[in-house]
């Protein structure tokens, strides 16, 4: 019987010794969680043998215990890291279009050519869907969406008025040249650029040129005008024939010729035909200052395209768009369980829910004892290398110890065998 019980020892030990191995194996494995063998006696009982006279046979690997303490948090640049300190699980799903779901610690994100976040294994993230304000709409992991971020934002809006606030120059001369060319400086005064867009959405630049008609006169007359003449790309803006726009001043103030509808024109690289107002409101004077556009604005807009997304410490997935929108995409769902050494590791990283583990309970982070959330952060393996080679050392000292076991066990039989009558 000593040889089968040398022989368990040995087998514990080499579980110990393989345990450890993987533990190493894994120690750079983000989010990896080590394990650790527990062993058990084997005693053979019966109620007519003395609890004094007793021998056992030997040893039983009884567990090989999964041990989910932090790992250490490393800094990263890319938002989509994410680290739960403290207790849960990410949920993520390796098939967008079925319904199981996997658990894992290591939260490196990134986004696929389809815009889903995902891991490094393919899994989705899964979140919460939200409303305009990031409020939860629905809640438990049945509920919980694959995380897709948007390509655009909002709707293209063609530009229909251009304001500006301005101060021409009242000591300007009128220029040179009496033709106006925007090509020859010397055919006007000054001039001004907006950005302006199309029906599509399409981002189009807007030129407008000063050029100074006539000066008030000694004694005379206080009034002088202003000829605008605006182009959008290469195309001329006109009304009713004339190419240009005609400012009157008296004494400063602006008195006539303000606003002007110019007529309907096609922008280059555009099918829809639209019409763009030029309003310099009051704001616009002709003081002896240098000239200055003191404010401009316009009412078009662009599709905004996606800039950059956000993961606050509540969960809320947040985009960014060039147009300015801010859309709330979702509350990463976090998942916990009674009993996480019962999860059952599939590999890549990843648990799936038991039995012994219990049911999933989820909820968002900081919410009914999960953890914190952290962006730009990544779990790595919680595996201690100086603890794991201790332990290794211990598991081959008693392979070793069992070894000489056997082999004494092997002395003591073939002494048996080799009495002689």
């Amino acid at each position: 019987m000593s040889f089968y019980t040398s022989l368990s020892g040995l087998q514990a030990a080499q579980t110990d010794m393989s345990t450890i191995s993987h533990n190493l194996a894994n120690v750079s494995t983000n989010g990896f969680k080590k394990s650790r063998t527990e062993f058990a006696d084997v005693i053979a009982s019966s109620v007519s043998l003395s609890p004094t006279q007793m021998v056992g046979s030997g040893a039983v690997v009884k567990a090989n215990r999964q041990q989910f303490g932090q790992g250490n948090l490393v800094q990263s640049a890319n938002a989509l890291d994410l680290a739960i300190s403290g207790d849960g699980f990410f949920a993520v799903k390796p098939n967008v279009d079925a319904s199981g779901i996997s658990y894992t610690r290591n939260g490196g994100f990134m986004v696929d050519t389809n815009r889903y976040v995902v891991d490094g294994n393919g899994g989705h993230l899964q979140v919460y869907p939200v409303d305009g304000s990031g409020a939860v709409v629905a809640s438990g992991i049945d509920q919980a969406i694959s995380l897709r971020l948007p390509e655009t934002s909002g709707v293209a809006t063609p530009t229909s008025i251009v304001k500006y606030g301005a101060n021409l120059s009242a000591t300007a001369t009128i220029p040179t040249t009496a033709t106006f060319d925007r090509f020859d400086p010397s055919s006007y005064n000054q001039s001004t650029q907006s950005t302006v867009f199309d029906a599509s959405g399409n981002a189009l630049t807007m030129t407008s040129y000063f050029k100074r008609e006539t000066a008030p006169v000694p004694g005379g007359a206080t009034t002088s005008t202003w000829s605008v003449y605006s182009f959008v790309g290469d195309q001329a803006l006109s009304t009713g024939g004339v190419d240009h726009q005609t400012l009157t001043f008296d004494n400063g103030a602006l008195t006539g010729g303000g606003t002007t509808q110019f007529d309907a024109f096609t922008p280059a690289g555009s099918g829809a035909p639209q019409q763009i107002t030029l309003d310099f409101g009051t704001a616009t004077t002709q003081l002896a200052s240098p000239f200055n556009i003191a404010s401009r604005s316009q009412d078009g807009a662009a599709v905004g395209q996606l800039q950059g997304v956000t993961v606050d410490g509540d969960g809320l997935v947040k985009a960014s768009f060039s147009n300015g929108d801010v859309q709330n995409l979702g509350k990463v769902a976090l998942v916990n369980f009674t009993n996480p050494s019962g999860l059952r590791q599939t590999g890549n990283s990843y648990w799936s829910s038991t039995g012994l583990s219990g049911q999933p309970q989820a909820g968002a982070a900081g919410e009914g004892g999960l953890g914190n959330l952290m962006s730009g952060t990544i779990e790595r393996s919680n595996v201690d290398i100086t603890e794991e080679l201790v332990g290794l050392i211990a598991a081959q000292r008693n392979f070793q110890a069992n070894a000489k076991a056997l082999d004494t066990a092997s002395q003591v039989s073939q002494t048996i065998f080799n009495i002689r009558s």
